[in-house]
Parts: structure tokens; sequence; C-alpha cells
């Protein structure tokens, strides 16, 4: 008798470890430019330099595994996962990664997802190929897709270029697989799904909240991301942060 009980026990525990697993929130932080505001453009897409150091001590001092979307298997296997992306793919983000180089220590590996616009690499105030390529090969940053020019994607009737031709030339100047899409505008549908399947795992909204594993349909490319604005206080980066 004690036997059928402890056997009954062991697969009420293993069951409800599954279901914790599969319900796990994984948050997925959204950033755009990493720098003292200066007067152009929207000033809440703008972190500075320290409040961004501030945020990833934070992170490490709480035990956070930062991960980018090659390691997405991990994130049922580390100590509260955690993906840092960034959008547009501005020169300001070699910020982040001078902080990132900073804080790295053999315990402490803190990683990125720069999703850059493949025909504005180069130009004004955005990273080159050189710069991709160096932060690529450093393991601290991932680069993967922000489309070809940033347009709706929900109004373009031929996705190929956005999507397909980005991911070549991108792929092209790291020498690394590109697997993510940021959509512009967080704005997708049925079709740019389909579309986005053809070539990428993984495709990223701007729905607020974390990331928690439901079975939905196509999950995997509607996945969710909370903005951290330059108005963001560390209380409020914590309680961002704060998945339990």
């Amino acid at each position: 008798m004690n036997r059928f009980l402890m056997l009954f026990l062991f697969l009420l525990l293993v069951g409800h470890s599954e279901k914790a697993l599969a319900m796990q929130k994984v948050p997925i932080l959204i950033y755009h430019s990493i720098a003292d505001y200066s007067g152009h453009g929207s000033k809440e897409l703008y972190v500075t330099p320290e409040n961004f150091e501030k945020q990833m001590i934070y992170l490490r001092d709480q035990g956070y595994t930062l991960l980018t979307f090659e390691r997405w298997q991990d994130i049922n296997k580390v100590n509260n996962p955690i993906f840092i992306t960034f959008d547009d793919g501005y020169k300001n983000n070699l910020n982040a990664f001078a902080i990132f180089q900073k804080l790295k220590t053999d315990r402490f590996k803190p990683t990125g997802t720069i999703f850059v616009i493949s025909d504005f690499i180069g130009k004004s105030n955005r990273l080159t190929d050189t710069d991709l390529k160096m932060m690529a090969d450093s393991r601290l940053i991932s680069i993967q897709s922000h489309t070809a020019t940033h347009p709706d994607l929900t109004k373009v009737e031929n996705l190929t270029f956005e999507l397909k031709v980005s991911k070549e030339k991108i792929e092209k100047i790291t020498g690394k697989p590109v697997i993510a899409l940021s959509y512009p505008y967080g704005n997708t549908d049925e079709q740019v799904v389909a579309e986005t399947k053809k070539y990428y795992l993984f495709g990223l909204t701007t729905t607020p909240g974390p990331y928690s594993q439901t079975g939905i349909k196509n999950e995997l490319y509607l996945l969710p991301r909370t903005y951290i604005k330059y108005s963001t206080t560390i209380e409020e980066f914590a309680k961002a942060t704060q998945v339990e």
C-alpha cells in the first residue's frame, strides 16, 4: 500500500513540475537608444547608459540569466531567464555593448539581441557592417532582423524582400544565422506570421508582458515584450522583470 502511495505522490509531483515549467514566465525587454537624450526623437525611446548599467547590475545581483534566441531552449534550464532586445540598430547601442563588456565575469555573462533594419546599416546614427561583425563575434550580442526598410508588414504585398533579403544580408555580414524577426511597430497578422515562419524561428511583437508557454497557435511568432523607457525607474524596472 505504501508503495502505491509513494508512486502516486511521485507522479503528482512530476505532473506539477511539468506544469510549472510550462507556465514559467520569461521577460523579454525592449530598448531602442542607449544614450543621453539630446532633444531628437522621442525621449521615452532613450535609456541613459547610466540607467542601463544600473538595470544590468540589478539583473546580475538578482541572479538573472541573460539569453539570446539561439539559446531559447535553455529557458527551462537556467535560473531567472530574461531576454534583452534592442530595435532599429542605432549606433548608440555600442554603449550597451560596452556595458556588457564591463560587467562580464566568469559568473555573469550579459548578452542581448539587436534587431537591425538591413537597408539602414551604415547610415547616419546607425551601426555599420564592422560594428555588427565585431559584436556578433564577441558572442555578447546576437544580430537579428527588423526587416529591410521598417514598413508596417501588414500593409506590404510582397514580403519576400523585407523578410528573406534582410535575413540574407545580415547573415552575410555577421556570418551567423538570423533566426528571429522583430515586427516593425509590433504589427503582424496571420499572413505576416505565415511568411515569417518560412525564414525565422521567432517573431517578436510589442505586446506588453512576459512570455509564458500556453500552447496557442504560433506563440513563438507572437512573442510579447516589455518596454523599458527613459522614465523607467529602477523600482519600475524591478517590477517589470518580476514574474513570480
